[in-house]
């Protein structure tokens, strides 16, 4: 991307995107091949495709402390540290300063976040999934919180739009929990995961094992910045220059700029979307410049919100006037809240003793995927909680490090380093978290940021539902691998705080009646029609599944319906 424009006048636009991740860069790419000029507004620094992507082509030993994170490092990005990964030295540098950049926890929340062009889509996880009509129809066949204003006929044609462009490697397996999808060849199976889902198969009549459905290019090319297929290095937390897995950066901005449609400007802090009472809509946004504290205005005749589920709140609680004193589009009041995240850490490891002969090639960025068996009827169906969890996981060789404490050191320790270990087998659950008007973030007027604004303030935990569903991740993990046939099985459960599964949502939920939602079924504000609002802030329960690839589908159908919109004059 080349286009900037930083000394700006007030000046106006078609259309005004705010973010730059998944959401931000498919609003983009979709509002400027509809022929929509259109200003892309990023809060943090700009990053190139490639070109600043610093450690990508480093080993350890290339990097100062063999890519360990300094002492300084920690202390600053003590919050993002809560991972375990975020503050590698090889990664450190696209996760934000929790000092420049503070939060509030009444109860202990981890905010991860990347303030940068590309935002979170050059850190994501990648692994892409579908929501089924399992997912939009539970809320109201149980009775919690709102129904979902759509169905899952309404968004197929999306995920299919989104699937074939970015590149969605995976298996059909015809199940109703988890859609079927376009995807690329899937990528293989070890041999010890090749034998856990043969075992499987036949001791578990409601469970499958399948490769991790994700977002790289494993066979041909596609559309963006010569993206081509994954190389099996991964690496890609530090961005990818072969463009192998989507991110923002070498797919969908590209793909916007070559309109000529688009002016990207980063460095710019979106705190405010500006209104107008007597027309009852949106004029623009307030913006204050990260680097000089310039303040400037921008004007548009649609704004998306596009800033992540707590960032793109954070801005409508902000946008405060006579018609919306509470926030914009916040008549409900509940705009900030409903906040969701998957819970996970949970499950079990073991050893396996045969295939000493095998090994892999590679480093494949993917595991196994076993997808939800709870709560699907008959007798999938629990008494003491709601909803249900899948399992990310793999086997690989490693860990001799119990032999160099046993040889000590020599001939003996020379020959067991240069052997691989044994076999391991681990699976983490991912469940679904159910939407709590109890959890919300909220804005502290009192503790301000170095440019004068409101900073978030988070109060959310888990629920007794969550708990109990934990119970059986962890006990199902564990007697899976005892049934294949796996020894020494270890569980574990450290849930530690919302936030940790870096899937935030729900602040400003979707549903059918504006007294007790924010979003209409277009993601539109209920209020004020011409602001868009399409990452995780829109999400009206969570499902139990990575949700990325949602928040792409929903994001390219309401930019469509924003296009015909301003054709009929509506916006």
């Amino acid at each position: 991307m080349s286009t900037f424009y930083y000394n700006s006048p007030v000046e106006e636009y078609d259309a005004i995107v705010v973010g730059t991740g998944v959401s931000g860069g498919w609003a983009a790419k979709e509002l400027c091949e509809q022929g929509l000029k259109t200003l892309v507004l990023e809060r943090g620094r700009m990053v190139k495709h490639r070109e600043d992507y610093p450690t990508a082509n480093l080993d350890p030993w290339d990097m100062p402390n063999g890519g360990a994170a300094t002492a300084d490092v920690k202390r600053r990005k003590f919050k993002q540290a809560r991972t375990g990964y975020t503050v590698s030295g090889s990664s450190e540098h696209f996760f934000v300063d929790d000092i420049k950049h503070p939060y509030n926890e009444d109860r202990r929340f981890d905010w991860m976040r990347g303030y940068h062009v590309g935002g979170r889509s050059l850190m994501w996880g990648r692994q892409s999934y579908r929501l089924s009509d399992i997912d939009f129809e539970s809320n109201l066949k149980e009775g919690i919180a709102v129904d979902w204003p759509i169905r899952y006929a309404e968004i197929k044609p999306w995920y299919d739009k989104v699937e074939k462009y970015i590149g969605v490697s995976g298996e059909n397996l015809g199940l109703p929990q988890l859609p079927d999808g376009e995807f690329l060849p899937p990528m293989d199976l070890n041999c010890v995961e090749d034998h856990f889902k043969t075992q499987i198969s036949e001791k578990f009549k409601d469970r499958v094992i399948t490769m991790g459905r994700v977002a790289h290019i494993t066979q041909g090319t596609k559309p963006g910045d010569g993206r081509s297929t994954c190389q099996y290095r991964n690496r890609c937390m530090r961005g990818c220059p072969f463009g192998a897995y989507f991110s923002s950066n070498s797919s969908t901005l590209p793909a916007a700029e070559a309109t000529g449609n688009m002016t990207l400007r980063p460095f710019s802090i979106v705190h405010e979307v500006m209104y107008d009472q007597e027309s009852g809509k949106a004029t623009g946004v307030r913006v204050i410049d990260a680097e000089t504290k310039e303040t400037f205005e921008f004007k548009a005749k649609v704004i998306f919100l596009c800033a992540s589920a707590i960032a793109s709140a954070s801005i409508l609680l902000q946008s405060k006037s006579d018609r919306f004193p509470n926030g914009m589009g916040n008549d409900s009041g509940e705009l900030g809240h409903n906040l969701m995240d998957h819970h996970f850490r949970v499950g079990a490891s073991a050893k396996f003793d045969g295939f000493q002969d095998k090994y892999y090639k590679g480093r494949r960025p993917n595991g196994i995927y076993i997808p939800r068996f709870r709560n699907l009827g008959g007798s999938s169906d629990r008494s003491d909680y709601l909803r249900g969890y899948g399992y990310q996981g793999g086997a690989s060789r490693g860990d001799w490090s119990e032999a160099i404490q046993e040889l000590s050191y020599g001939k003996e320790l020379k020959k067991a380093v240069m052997e691989p270990g044994g076999w391991t087998m681990g699976m983490t659950a991912f469940g679904e978290t159910l939407p709590d008007h109890k959890n919300r973030m909220y804005m502290d007027y009192d503790k301000l940021d170095e440019w004068g604004l409101p900073t978030v303030t988070f109060d959310a935990d888990f629920g007794e539902n969550e708990l109990a569903m934990r119970a059986d991740m962890k006990e199902q993990a564990a007697e899976m691998l005892e049934a294949t046939g796996f020894k020494n099985i270890s569980t574990y459960d450290s849930i530690g705080g919302m936030g940790l599964g870096i899937h935030e949502m729900g602040t400003a939920r979707m549903g059918k009646d504006p007294k007790t939602s924010v979003l209409n079924k277009h993601n539109q504000l209920h209020d004020v029609p011409n602001v868009y609002v399409t990452d995780g802030a829109f999400m009206t329960s969570s499902a139990c599944h990575n949700p990325s690839l949602g928040y792409m589908a929903f994001t390219a159908r309401a930019a469509s319906h924003a296009v015909e919109e301003l054709k009929k004059m509506n916006l």
